[in-house]
């Protein structure tokens, strides 16, 4: 699917690379394995002093803690020779492993501030930078592969989740996210929905889906919606409340059953023109006539489209919605018409140059 967007755009998510993203995990290991050799060696001070000495478990336990602390208390009791060669053997190993588990607990604090800090002002400019983007609400099952789709058709999009584990996940894949409630105004227009394409709404609830589409509606009336809906009750509301397509996966993934038992051959070749996979020469794609465009109100035959292109227009959708499936060279197209074409990705390219109003790149180039 290709809409008109801004010549050269680039896709944000593919800058966002994965190293730029706040990974402490290294470092969590190391306070992990620190506190977890402290733990060892305090029970082997423990049970040496019990062995060695006879002492009880609590005065064993208190001789242990006032020596790897080193808070300089006299001992519990006297020692004799082997107890002391033993403090001594806890006080060179216990000491050096309590300071080295300290020391990074430190560095996992100070880090985790600063390089999230740095973070999230690296990604509220890469956000600033993007128009024509989309903002996915919600990084569940379905979220998860509206994003693999956007990835893989190279469209700009931004994450919003609640989930700060989701909002890592999304981090570690190479997307942009913003962590929050993707119904706060704030939270959407940190995600720059002024100045987004569209809005998925993907939540899991349909409750805070309809919240969603509320908030999103209100602050940008242009922006193109779609909400994930439940039931056909949720789909109703969610286009009261301001959403431009409902969608159900489980209406969706009822459908494509049936059709794949039915039609096989038929899913997997609307499943590669749809997509373009590498090694298909034709692909479907869709043009939106911008409304201000000098194009408008031509017909196809005069605006050549098959001979300046090859592409072939097999549908127009009118701006109310109708669509003409037989669309001749005498039949007008209008502004906010969008044009169903089927092509190679060359011909594809010459489309979009000539719907920019661009004389089309020869074949050649």
């Amino acid at each position: 699917m290709r809409f008109m967007a801004e010549p050269g755009r680039v896709n944000s998510n593919k800058r966002f690379a994965l190293s730029e993203a706040y990974e402490p995990q290294v470092t969590l290991r190391r306070v992990r394995n620190a506190l977890s050799a402290l733990g060892v060696i305090a029970t082997v001070g423990v049970l040496g002093y019990m062995l060695l000495e006879g002492w009880s478990f609590i005065d064993a336990l208190y001789m242990t803690v006032i020596t790897l602390t080193t808070v300089g208390y006299r001992e519990v009791r006297d020692l004799d020779t082997t107890g002391q060669l033993w403090t001594m053997a806890l006080l060179i190993t216990g000491v050096g492993t309590l300071f080295y588990a300290a020391v990074t607990s430190v560095e996992l604090a100070v880090e985790g501030a600063v390089r999230g800090y740095f973070e999230r002002r690296r990604m509220r400019t890469e956000i600033n930078k993007m128009n024509g983007h989309y903002i996915l609400c919600g990084f569940g099952r379905v979220g998860h592969q509206v994003a693999r789709e956007f990835a893989f058709e190279d469209v700009p999009f931004v994450v919003i989740d609640n989930d700060p584990e989701k909002v890592e996940e999304c981090l570690a894949g190479g997307y942009l996210a913003i962590p929050g409630e993707a119904s706060n105004d704030t939270t959407l227009e940190e995600a720059g929905i002024r100045q987004a394409r569209g809005l998925v709404a993907a939540v899991n609830s349909d409750a805070a889906n309809v919240f969603v589409v509320l908030s999103a509606r209100k602050i940008n009336p242009s922006l193109h919606i779609v909400a994930r809906a439940s039931s056909d009750e949720s789909a109703a509301k969610l286009e009261i409340a301001g959403a431009d397509r409902t969608l159900s996966p489980y209406a969706v993934g009822g459908r494509r059953l049936a059709s794949l038992a039915t039609q096989p051959l038929i899913v997997d070749f609307l499943d590669i023109v749809t997509r373009g996979e590498k090694g298909i020469e034709f692909r479907l794609e869709e043009f939106s006539m911008p409304k201000g465009s000098t194009l408008a109100n031509h017909t196809i035959g005069e605006l050549q489209i098959g001979e300046k292109t090859g592409a072939m227009v097999l549908a127009i959708r009118t701006s109310e919605g109708r669509f003409d499936t037989t669309p001749s060279a005498q039949d007008i197209i209008h502004p906010n018409d969008t044009l169903i074409v089927l092509g190679t990705r060359e011909q594809v390219t010459r489309l979009e140059a000539l719907m920019r109003g661009e004389d089309p790149p020869d074949e050649d180039s």
